[in-house]
């Protein structure tokens, strides 16, 4: 799974200039980030390319129509909401399991 590594890729998805958020993920993967971006005010431009092979899983490309939209910043300077008005935080972006929506992203034990 990709990382938060702060880096702004954009490009083009057909016609349309956007931010890429993630390349190559699976459909229940692109419907959570669709849903969760767009639930946040954000337009999601998806892209599907044609599989190499047949046998080949279908992959997208996710991207949003924000030029200025940088999936790390947002999430770690707490701009993102999830879809029940919490902070988003790294579990909750990569859709790891978390009862703790708190967004400390560090630990003082």
């Amino acid at each position: 799974m990709a990382t938060l590594d702060g880096k702004h890729s954009f490009g083009s998805i057909g016609e349309t200039r956007v931010t890429f958020i993630e390349k190559n993920v699976d459909a229940n993967r692109k419907d959570f980030l669709k849903k969760l971006l767009e639930h946040n005010g954000l337009e999601v431009v998806i892209d599907e390319p044609a599989p190499k092979t047949p046998e080949d899983p279908q992959l997208y490309t996710v991207g949003v129509t924000d030029m200025t939209f940088n999936p790390t910043i947002f999430v770690f300077e707490r701009r993102l909401k999830t879809l029940d008005g919490k902070i988003v935080n790294q579990d909750y972006w990569f859709q790891r399991t978390s009862e703790d929506l708190k967004p400390q992203y560090w630990k003082n034990d």
